[in-house]
């Protein structure tokens, strides 16, 4: 019998048609035929069982992981990726060419019009580079023109570089010393004829009784006075005696190119390291300190040691060009004037004060102390134990002249361990406002990862979304104010050089 339009609608009403022919589930188009008696419409005799087309499988299509590479363009979260960086995707039925679609804009829901890339073939796998309109969200895979992947994610887009976390700094330790005179326990000298009369074997006793081995002479002032108690023959003979020989000179910033010239002049007559000392005077001028220090680098070379000893407080000098004289090229060395009797504050405090401002700049602290001011043997010893204690690699005394006999003395002493003190290892930390050189110095280490970010010396609200964006970007919670985790990833990546003119940045 014929099978009309409703029992159609009846019996396939769950089924599958092929062709004029409707199938149920599992049935054989044939034996569907039969039970329903079916012949060709019009003819008059059985006809053959119509021919039945199976239903193709599709095939299964899906992504399981999705991960940024390679790791040295990456945070340390594996779904954060740079715009025009790459993403490994990995899953089932995945092929070359198929598009990955991005958000539109930040989180938007996921549509097979939003901007895309091919995905192809590499070393690691299959990968897509994210496209320029790409925004933070999650993705999926077109499979063909109306058929897609389930979506994954979210993934975090970034329009700056990203780079790995470093390692966790040493809280304590600096850069390895390096076997020069400052590696040792030395004494300033102001005046030569007034340190033990000028006379050379005196010197050399006293400073071999005190376990002293390096002398830091004063060499000149200015750019034009060059000190005539400075000479090849005083260098020779100390050496002669067994010392060790540094120059320093005092500089103003008001001609630095005579002062470099100046402390060159030092260096050629035989001073084994030279010392600058930059103190008031040269607040206010980054751009005398970068002339001195690219004169003096070039008369002098760029592995002549050098060292500079200011103010141990950088927080207290905002506007002293720290970031010039420390920074690439600079000097080497650090040697803080840490005088705690003029300061008003104990030798723990001074210490840890001084080492919290200093270690941004990267270099080897070598404390300066004082033996004049009445300082009591107290004191001094327990400077001389700190300095072992954080880890400094020598120590220096100001000044020769004005050291009493119970300071020779307890230079001399030896050392026992400070057991009861815990070295400080904190970072200063930076918030939105802040201004000086310590913000310089992070600024141009955040503007290596973030091109945009100005050094200005100013924390402004850019900046702090600039460093928000960076802490995100390494995995660290983005709070916006530099810390010590945000300070160890920034000082990771080498600071941008700056050209200074003038007086230097608007805030510092």
């Amino acid at each position: 019998m014929a099978i009309t339009g409703a029992q159609k609608s009846r019996v396939c009403a769950t089924a599958v048609w092929v062709g004029a022919v409707c199938c149920l589930a599992g049935a054989a188009p044939a034996a569907l035929a039969a039970n329903v008696g079916g012949t060709a419409a019009g003819s008059g005799g059985s006809t053959a069982p119509a021919t039945a087309h199976p239903r193709s499988a599709v095939p299964v299509v899906r992504i399981s992981s999705v991960t940024c590479v390679p790791s040295v363009h990456c945070s340390g979260n594996a779904h954060q990726v740079s715009v025009h960086g790459t993403l490994l995707l990995v899953g089932a039925g995945l092929k070359a060419g198929m598009d990955v679609v991005f958000p539109r804009w930040p989180g938007a829901r996921i549509s097979r019009v939003g901007p895309s890339s091919h995905l192809r073939q590499s070393a690691a796998g299959l990968v897509v580079e994210v496209p320029k309109a790409a925004h933070s969200g999650r993705i999926m895979v077109m499979i063909n023109s109306t058929r897609h992947t389930g979506s994954v994610g979210p993934i975090t887009i970034f329009n700056h570089a990203l780079h790995p976390p470093p390692p966790p700094p040493d809280p304590v330790a600096d850069p390895p010393a390096s076997g020069t005179p400052f590696e040792s326990q030395g004494m300033w000298i102001w005046y030569v004829s007034k340190s033990d009369q000028g006379s050379v074997p005196l010197i050399a006793a006293q400073a071999h009784a005190a376990g002293v081995s390096t002398l830091y002479i004063k060499s000149s002032d200015g750019s034009s006075n060059y000190w005539s108690q400075f000479s090849p023959q005083l260098v020779a003979e100390l050496h002669a005696n067994g010392l060790k020989v540094c120059a320093w000179q005092y500089v103003y910033g008001t001609e630095p190119v005579g002062e470099a010239a100046l402390g060159a002049e030092a260096a050629a007559d035989g001073a084994e390291c030279l010392v600058i000392d930059a103190e008031s005077e040269y607040e206010g001028r980054y751009a005398a300190a970068q002339i001195y220090i690219n004169e003096l680098r070039a008369k002098v070379g760029p592995a002549y040691p050098i060292g500079l000893a200011s103010f141990p407080y950088v927080s207290y000098h905002p506007s002293e060009p720290y970031s010039v004289f420390l920074g690439p090229g600079g000097a080497q060395y650090d040697l803080p004037q840490m005088y705690w009797k003029d300061i008003g504050q104990s030798v723990d405090t001074v210490f840890a004060n001084t080492y919290i401002g200093n270690r941004i700049y990267g270099r080897p602290i070598y404390p300066l102390g004082q033996t004049y001011g009445s300082v009591t043997p107290t004191e001094l010893l327990r400077f001389r134990e700190e300095s072992v204690l954080y880890g400094a690699p020598g120590i220096s005394f100001w000044d020769w002249q004005e050291a009493s006999a119970a300071d020779w003395s307890t230079l001399a002493e030896p050392l026992a361990p400070l057991a009861e003190v815990t070295p400080n290892s904190e970072y200063p930390d930076l918030a939105s406002g802040a201004k000086g050189d310590e913000v310089l110095w992070m600024q141009e280490h955040l503007a290596a990862a973030v091109p945009a970010q100005e050094t200005t010396g100013t924390f402004s609200a850019l900046t702090k979304a600039n460093v928000e964006a960076f802490q995100t970007a390494h995995a660290i919670v983005p709070t916006g104010v530099v810390e010590a985790a945000t300070w160890a990833a920034l000082l990771a990546l080498p600071p941008v050089a700056v050209n200074w003119t003038g007086s230097g940045p608007s805030g510092a």
